[in-house]
Formats: structure tokens, C-alpha cells, sequence
């Protein structure tokens, strides 16, 4: 997983671990977010795939569940933040 400039310093300013960026994209949701862009996040249903696989290491990983990344169409990850409201589908 490769990360841009921006995303490395996004990632760093809103303390999002690394694990959880490479969580997000095996095992979120994933949307179009334009211009071939895509937003992987974590939905009920992704949630509960990240329960089956991490087992008791899920309850440690709560807090950082309300994140997202955006991918662009070579895999890079642009930027990843918390989310603050709900996703618009």
C-alpha cells in the first residue's frame, strides 16, 4: 500500500494507524467518490467481517472505526480522515 505525501501527513495529523488504513481497504466498504477516486470505509456489515477476522482484537480497534481513506485508480491512498457525519450513499 502505497500513500501520497498528503496522505502520509493526514494520516500522521489525525492519528490514524497504518494498520487501520490497511484494514480499511481489505476490509471496508468501498464507494465512488468521483474522478475515478474511491472511499473505503467501515459499514455494519464490514465491521462485522473485521469481528470475524481480528476476534478479541476488535474491541481494541473501536475507536478508530469512524475513519475513511480515498484511492485513487493506481491504488495509491490520497487522504484519510475521520468521519463526522454519515456517508451519503
Amino acid at each position: 500500500m502505497e500513500l501520497t505525501r498528503h496522505a502520509r501527513i493526514r494520516q500522521q495529523q489525525r492519528s490514524i494507524p497504518p494498520m487501520i488504513i490497511e484494514l480499511l481497504i481489505g476490509y471496508g466498504a468501498c464507494e465512488k467518490a468521483g474522478d475515478g477516486t474511491s472511499k473505503h470505509y467501515f459499514d455494519k456489515r464490514s465491521k462485522r467481517r473485521l469481528d470475524a477476522y481480528a476476534g478479541k482484537l476488535s474491541s481494541l480497534l473501536i475507536e478508530h472505526l469512524n475513519c475513511y481513506v480515498v484511492v485513487c485508480p493506481e491504488g495509491r491512498v490520497i487522504t484519510a480522515g475521520h468521519r463526522t457525519e454519515r456517508i451519503k450513499h
